[in-house]
């Protein structure tokens, strides 16, 4: 509460130093009721916090470019008497203030401040910024493999040299792409070709850069489905490696899974964001991965465990619970299923009669077993939060699987 006294009494004494007393221009007036009847508009479905925003960025944008408009017409008629040639101008808010703000705007607003001076610019575009803004947005779904891929991918470009001309996008097209509305953009364009002779480049391994590359869709990223190929019955309670893109028009994922032996790559459109996680471990699709945690299970633990078709597909992540031995009533009392060299795992989503609802493996010399009409069982990870817990419940089918 501090801060925003703070920086909202800046903003009222940096409005009062700019704002006459006067009657408003004509240019203004249709600006003003426009702005007005946006805000009207969303009063019902926005908070105060989001219209504060959008207020400040509008009225922000507005006065650096009144005020370079003025100072430029002031100077060249020669006008004498002026009080406020050398006006307030934002960066002349206190450092603090300046960076709280930046702070609390969303990336839309940030991006559009970035637009407005080369000052602002610099410290619009600042890794530590966008950090907030994508461990926000995208810290469920991006994961160190994701930011290795995007390292990577970075480098290539690097190596191959600029780009042609005629696929490049400055970042000033990328940030009209979140505008909502059309005039907005006309703006952005007039602040743009004002300033395009003293803006450089975006970094391309900043933040800020990534940030917009998964945004419009424009870079591919590995990542893990749940349940894929729409739910299909084959695929319930699992999860599997794929490229997603990100379509910004729909809020929606557009998934490659790898090609499985002989079939094509496989296609999905319309995955929703809670279908996606980051991978837990780094272990590529098609490799065996090494268990650590044998010695840890538990009848009742959760767990996910490596399984392919056959020894050409990539695995799956599929979910189970360690279960009890046969010779076992399940009397905690009286248990010693921890302490066999036998481990149960148990599918419940399936019926009690099916060939997929147990197996069983070795604690102490476990490696994949399988065969191929039953599938190849890998590598094993015991689940430890709640949180991946109530993601495989939220995912239980309606029906019991055969």
């Amino acid at each position: 509460m501090l801060l925003y006294f703070i920086y909202c009494f800046s903003f009222l004494v940096f409005l009062k130093s700019l704002i006459p007393l006067k009657p408003l221009p004509p240019s203004w007036t249709s600006e003003v009721r426009l702005i007005s009847l946006l805000f009207c508009e969303d009063l019902s479905v926005k908070s105060i916090p989001k219209l504060f925003n959008r207020f400040w960025i509008l009225h922000l944008c507005q006065v650096v470019k009144r005020m370079s408009l003025m100072k430029k017409t002031l100077t060249s008629s020669k006008v004498e008497n002026v009080e406020d040639t050398n006006g307030m101008s934002v960066l002349d808010l206190p450092d603090l203030v300046l960076e709280c703000i930046l702070e609390r705007l969303p990336p839309e607003s940030l991006s559009q401040m970035a637009g407005v001076c080369r000052s602002l610019r610099e410290r619009c575009v600042s890794d530590h910024l966008w950090e907030r803004h994508m461990k926000q947005k995208w810290g469920r779904v991006i994961g160190p493999v994701a930011y290795r891929e995007w390292k990577w991918h970075v480098a290539s470009k690097r190596n191959v040299g600029s780009p042609k001309n005629g696929k490049q996008r400055s970042l000033m097209r990328l940030v009209t792409l979140h505008w909502p509305f059309s005039w907005m953009r006309s703006r952005l364009d007039e602040i743009n070709n004002n300033n395009i002779n003293s803006k450089s480049s975006l970094p391309s391994d900043s933040m800020m850069t990534w940030y917009l590359a998964l945004e419009t869709g424009n870079f591919w990223f590995p990542a893990q489905v749940y349940n894929r190929e729409n739910g299909h019955v084959g695929f319930m309670l699992s999860c599997y490696d794929a490229e997603l893109s990100y379509d910004p028009h729909t809020d929606t994922f557009q998934a490659r899974y790898p090609p499985h032996g002989r079939r094509a790559v496989a296609i999905e459109h319309g995955i929703q964001w809670e279908r996606l996680r980051s991978p837990p471990v780094d272990t590529p699709p098609h490799d065996l991965h090494i268990t650590d945690c044998l010695n840890d299970l538990h009848p009742g633990d959760h767990i996910e465990i490596q399984w392919r078709r056959n020894k050409e597909f990539p695995y799956g992540w599929w979910y189970g619970v360690v279960g009890h031995l046969e010779t076992c009533d399940g009397n905690e009392n009286y248990c010693r299923c921890h302490s066999s060299d036998t481990v149960v795992l148990e599918f419940n989503q399936y019926t009690p009669d099916s060939r997929w609802r147990r197996t069983t493996i070795s604690r102490k010399d476990h490696r994949e077993e399988g065969n191929e009409a039953d599938g190849f069982y890998g590598g094993i990870r015991k689940i430890k939060t709640e949180r991946e817990i109530a993601i495989w419940k939220c995912l239980w089918p309606s029906e019991v699987l055969d």
